[in-house]
Parts: structure tokens; sequence; C-alpha cells
């Protein structure tokens, strides 16, 4: 039996109006690359309909059962002509944790398998609660030591069975570094189920021990560039008009930045002589000033304004240096993905995606805030982390998170009591997050932040690196794994995440000695043998497709094996080479059928 993800879907469930609960949905352009087709609302609402009728009609499949409702949270209509409706659930009109699944259908609407995460039916063991509501919100502040918000009656799917439990969000928790947890507390019992952290952070908990164990700071090397090669390329079609101007209206800036050198940046001017760090071409993009302290919401930041549309001096003396690094970073984010897959921001419904730098005080990390939408960059902690993380391939990284959280929502199965992450879900979130990440890299093609498929180059570090995708080990301070054993199962989620970035190198790049850029890799496999790769843009449209189409919660190494082989199959057919890559790479890091878990932990 496979464990559901530890962090509980919100419990009031955003996307349920009219009869397909579709509100703010987006389809992606048919545009060069784009992994889907645009479709209707009205065809939307109708492949939402055949989807759950067939889920019900298919119950002993999709483990839908009476009480339950399913809300639609995402629409994918393939090239090919396949449909997949993303669904969350309800029973009984309660959020059901761990209940998330993905219908697949033909064509021509028929039912055509599902995805789940939860491999039982969902239905509280007890109709009452005997703890009250106040009871456990005391509880919940407890344990997460904070504030807590309003508990919620939800179903607990996860780890094989359900139990009625209630739902709280904890603010301003002292047991984590970015400030609110999300308490499930057992409704009968009082057991704590979960406790977990609302943010994904860049640097774990165990990580920065180690670093201080090792008596090693984080100080990366910062200075101005020249200008980048394919930088702040504005969108197609928003060129400014040549008529009389009209407030406010898209401007060209220069911003000297950290990490990336002199960088193009699409910015706002508002008036004669005044700019703003928003970018109109990127769905209104914007980079804040969280000004040290702990912001919450976007709102709470202040505004960069600048007179001349010059951001930044590429030192830490200008406030708005960092702004320059984390606005680029986002906008070299969000067109890897829009060139890429044709995804319209970071939940592909057209919305901007957005930054707080100088976040918190003395805070040496940076995060992906779900439920601010944010990324949030501290400065460093003045003793171990010297520089603010607004370096390009943190924030391909962090916003990544976002991406899986507004897709299968990957989790880790356990967290510990200092917020460490543990299980195979979220060690293959790390892992998309850093095979994402380091391809915004490759899009970017910034001379000041070469590509390459090293995570963190630029932090300092003395390994030279954080984690490497073609050699996972090579990563001593984390104790990345190469391949995949029983055990990996409870492996730390950076350490695990080793065994998908290995498998997906291996399809990229193949195995052996090889020089890309300046970067010589020497990929090893377990058994040996040797691997063909298929090159980086058919390995990584493979795994995005696998990600929107076939993951779930739940999704563990095996499962992600599985999802990618139903993906090539979909690109390229069942008999292809890049199926057959796809198989072997997996095989190279030891996840194939045979050895596939009988029963998950």
């Amino acid at each position: 039996m496979r464990r559901a993800h530890i962090r509980g879907l919100a419990v009031a469930v955003a996307v349920t109006t009219a009869a397909t609960g579709l509100a703010g949905t987006a389809f992606a352009d048919s545009a060069t690359g784009a992994d889907q087709v645009s479709v209707s609302s009205s065809t939307a609402e109708s492949v939402v309909e055949a989807a759950r009728t067939a889920a019900f009609a298919h119950a002993s499949a999709t483990g839908v059962s009476q009480g339950d409702e399913l809300h639609a949270q995402d629409v994918l209509v393939d090239p090919e002509g396949a449909r997949h409706v993303r669904f969350v659930r309800t029973h009984q009109g309660m959020a059901v944790l761990g209940g998330d699944l993905v219908v697949h259908l033909t064509k021509k609407l028929s039912y055509d398998g599902v995805t789940r995460a939860a491999d039982h039916k969902v239905r509280a063991t007890a109709r009452a609660a005997k703890l009250t509501a106040g009871q456990a919100e005391a509880k919940a502040a407890s344990v997460a030591k904070g504030d807590a918000g309003s508990a919620h009656l939800v179903v607990d799917a996860r780890d094989g069975a359900s139990a009625l439990a209630y739902e709280v969000r904890v603010t301003d928790s002292s047991t984590t570094e970015a400030g609110s947890r999300t308490v499930v507390i057992d409704a009968l019992t009082g057991k704590v189920r979960s406790n977990t952290p609302d943010t994904d952070e860049f640097l774990s908990p165990q990580l920065i021990d180690t670093l201080r164990e090792r008596g090693e700071t984080l100080d990366p090397e910062t200075g101005i560039g020249t200008q980048s090669a394919g930088t702040g390329t504005p969108a197609a079609g928003l060129t400014p008009s040549s008529a009389a101007v009209s407030y406010p209206v898209r401007a060209t800036g220069t911003g000297r930045s950290l990490f990336a050198g002199k960088v193009t940046l699409t910015t706002t001017k508002t008036g004669p002589g005044k700019y703003l760090l928003k970018d109109p071409s990127r769905y209104g993009t914007e980079t804040r000033d969280a000004r040290g302290r702990e912001a919450d919401s976007f709102s709470d930041g202040k505004k960069f304004t600048s007179t001349t549309n010059k951001w930044g001096n590429g030192a830490t003396s200008s406030r708005a240096s960092a702004a320059v690094d984390a606005q680029y970073g986002v906008a070299e984010t969000l067109d890897f993905y829009k060139q890429t897959f044709g995804r319209k921001g970071i939940k592909n419904n057209g919305k901007a995606a957005r930054a707080m730098v100088h976040w918190g005080n003395k805070v040496g990390n940076a995060f992906w805030d779900s439920r601010c939408g944010c990324m949030l960059y501290g400065d460093g902690d003045g003793e171990w982390f010297n520089k603010p993380l607004v370096v390009l391939d943190v924030t391909g990284h962090e916003l990544t998170h976002g991406v899986v959280d507004a897709t299968a929502k990957l989790e880790p199965t356990r967290v510990d009591a200092r917020g460490n992450q543990y299980g195979e879900p979220g060690s293959l979130n790390e892992s998309l997050a850093d095979i994402f990440g380091s391809n915004v890299e490759f899009t970017a093609k910034n001379a000041k932040n070469p590509p390459n498929y090293l995570l963190g180059e630029k932090l300092g570090l003395d390994q030279g690196f954080l984690r490497r995708l073609d050699k996972p080990s090579l990563d001593v301070l984390e104790g990345a794994i190469d391949y995949w054993a029983p055990s990996t199962y409870d492996a730390e989620v950076h350490a695990g995440s080793g065994v998908s970035s290995h498998a997906y190198y291996l399809l990229a790049e193949g195995s052996g000695r090889k020089t890309i850029g300046s970067v010589t890799y020497n990929s090893p496999t377990y058994d040996g043998r040797s691997v063909t790769g298929i090159g980086r843009s058919k390995a990584t449209k493979i795994y995005y497709r696998a990600l929107t189409r076939y993951m779930v919660s739940t999704t563990d190494f095996h499962d992600a094996r599985v999802a990618t082989l139903k993906a090539a199959k979909a690109l390229y057919g069942l008999n292809s080479t890049e199926y057959k890559a796809v198989n072997r790479s997996w095989a190279a890091v030891n996840v194939t059928a045979a050895n596939t878990p009988a029963a998950r932990h």
C-alpha cells in the first residue's frame, strides 16, 4: 500500500464552480512546443463531465464511492488526442487528504484508465468527532508553536486508511523558518497525524547542520558583468504602440544583478520618468521588497520604483540588486515553461509570478510559498550564509515546486521535528525541481551563468556545486544517492532525489564520460551497461508530460518509471527509440518492473 503525501490540500476546495469546478483553469496555446492544445470552456466542461461519469462508472478502478464528489483542478488535451482530468475529492462534504486522481480519456471521451493516489476506498471510520474544533486548534498551536486558525474537518486518506481529522493552519510558527505550518489532528484520538511547513526550502535543515559542522560558509562570488545573451526578450506581440503614450506602458530597462551580470528587464512605465519593476509582457510578474519582515502577503511588500529604469548596482549595497536577480530569474523560468511546453505561468492560468526579496531578518534560505504564490528570498544569516539566494537555478528550482504544486502535488511521506523531509514522492519533487531548474539555465543562455547539469554551482560551496544530475553521489554534503534500493523509500528528499535525477540525465545525455560546455560529466550505471541518450529536449518533454498527466501526490520512483513510459508512448510510440531509452534509463538506476515493491510502506 503506497503512502500518500503528508501535506493536506486546502480545506476549501477553491475551484468548485458551476458544474465543472474549473474556475481559473487555463489552457495552453497551440504554439510551437506546446504540450497541450487550446479548448473552449464548453469543450472543457464536456471533458470534465465525461471524466467524472467515467470515474463513477469504473469505481473499482478509480476508487470513488458513494458520498464522494470530484472537483476538477486541471484539464489537459494532448495534441495526439487524449484527454486528462485531474480531480481532488470531497467525501460527505469534507476535503479528502490524499484523495487526488487523474482520469484519462480517449479522443472520443471513453474511459482510458486512471492514476490515483489512494489505493483504497475513501470513507471516514467515524461520523462524529470526539475532539472539538477548539481542542484541535489548541493542540495544533501547541505542536507548531504559533497562532492557530480555524480547524476544519477532513478525511485523511493517507497511509492506506481513512480517518476523520481536523486540518489547522498555524501562522507565525517558531518551528519553521518561513512562518506557517499545516497540522492535521486525529478527530477521535487527538494524535498529530502530520505537521508540515507550508513552504519548500531550498536549503534543508540537515544541509545547514552539515555545513556548520564542517565550518563551511556559503558566500557566493558576486559582481557586475556584461550584457548577457538571450535575456529579457519581450513576449511576441507586446511591443509598445507608436501612437501617443497612454500610461502604464511597457518599457525596457537594464539591471545590474548580483549573479547574472548586466541584464535586460521588461518593466512598466507608470508616467514620465516613473518606472515600476513589474513585467506586463509576462502576466504582470513583479518583485517587491519585504523590508526585512516575514511578510505573509505579497501586498505587504514595497514596490521597487525608479526614475531612470536602471536597477541595482551589482552589489548588496543596493537593495534593488537582489531584486534584479529575482525578477530576471522568474522571467527566465516563465520563458522556459512557455517556450518549451506552452505553459502560461506557474499555474498555467496566465497569472503573474511574484517574488519578495529581503524577506525576514537574517534568513539564510530561499522558499516557494504555495499559499502566497510567491518566491521568498532571505538576505543570509550574516554568519554562515552571506548573500541572498537569488541565483538563477535556485529560482528555477523553487518555481518548479510551484508547478508541481499546481499539478501532481508530490509530497514527502514524513517530516521530522527539525523539518527535514523524507520519502520518494518528496524526493521526486526535489528531483523535478533540479531537472527543470537546470533547464532554465539552458534556456537563458546567460554567459555569466553558463548552463549545465549542476545545481547551486554559484553558491560558493567547497565541492563546487550543491547537487548534480550525472553522478548524484558526488554531492557529499547531502549524501545523494545514485541508485534505487528499498531503503530509498525513507531517504531524506534531497539525498533521494538523485535516483530520478540520474535517470533523467542518462535519458538525456547517456552514460560515460563527456564534456558539455565547460563541465565534464561521467555518468555510471547500476548494471555497468551503457545508455544512449535521446537529447535533453526530448527527455525534458517526456518528464513534463509524465508530471502533468501521470503523476499524483503519492507517485514514487517505480510509479515515475511507469509515468515516463506512458508519456514516451504517447509522444513517440510504444516501439520507439525514445520509449526503449526511458525503460533503459530507469533500469540503469535499478528501478525496474521486476523489483517494484509488492506493497508500499
